[in-house]
């Protein structure tokens, strides 16, 4: 019997032909929604998604979620069916298209929001993709990221006083991770979520202040009689009782003698 030769030009054609077919575009749609809110979009700086290999750790995508926050009627309605998604066209998202040979378990993180940096979280989760079979369809790929947006505004941070006693104005801006605002009877009431400060006296405890809605959307605001000198931290919690949510700012000052 003769034997077949292929010359070694054609073979390796052949196998580069071989790799090129096998290689399948697979999409990935990646949204990520505020706990008990809307998506995080540009308005808020978005999320930074990254895309791995779980085995390898090679980098597959990277990019940052982009769009509106969605419709909240859609998002936070309570008769949705099993079926239904959340998104509308605009909700944030990233998109990233893969190129895949073979199926992959990926590690997909977010982290945000990137506009307030001293109330960002990082959530992933993991899952097997195959090549050619896209994961965009209804929400894609959601993920859900916890906490609140705290911002201390007031006092401004390392702030220097002199002499005691002070009355010291304590002023926070608290939104969802959405950027979405709290508001007396809107769909996030501030009458619903705990607003205090746990306070420290040159690193030891110092009791907790509770501030109050402050008559402008999302500020919550206090007064706090200072007696001592010393340096103060000021750590600003929100807390959402019905489902653990909870954000943290922190801001510090110090009161000369």
């Amino acid at each position: 019997m003769k034997k077949l030769l292929i010359p070694m030009a054609g073979l390796t054609f052949a196998i580069l032909m071989a790799t090129v077919v096998q290689a399948a575009p697979t999409e990935i749609v990646v949204r990520v929604i505020s706990k008990d809110a809307k998506f995080i979009g540009t308005s808020i700086g978005g999320t930074l998604i990254t895309i791995r290999d779980v085995d390898s750790g090679e980098l597959l995508a990277k990019g940052v979620t982009k769009g509106d926050t969605g419709d909240t009627r859609r998002i936070m309605a309570m008769d949705k069916k099993r079926s239904d998604s959340l998104s509308t066209e605009g909700a944030a998202k990233f998109v990233a298209t893969l190129d895949l040979t073979e199926p992959r378990l990926i590690e997909v993180s977010a982290y945000g929001p990137l506009a307030q940096r001293q109330s960002a979280n990082k959530v992933s989760a993991t899952q097997w993709i195959v090549p050619g079979k896209h994961i965009n369809a209804g929400d894609g790929f959601l993920l859900q990221m916890p906490g609140f947006v705290v911002d201390v505004m007031d006092p401004p941070v390392h702030i220097k006083l002199s002499g005691t006693p002070q009355t010291m104005k304590l002023r926070a801006n608290v939104t969802m991770m959405c950027g979405c605002t709290l508001e007396p009877g809107g769909q996030w009431d501030p009458g619903k979520y705990e607003v205090k400060a746990l306070l420290k006296r040159n690193g030891e405890a110092a009791g907790e202040l509770a501030l109050e809605y402050a008559g402008a959307i999302s500020q919550f605001a206090a007064t706090w009689d200072v007696k001592q000198a010393g340096t103060y931290q000021a750590m600003v919690y929100a807390y959402d009782p019905a489902n653990g949510n909870t954000g943290v700012d922190s801001v510090t000052f110090i009161v000369a003698p």
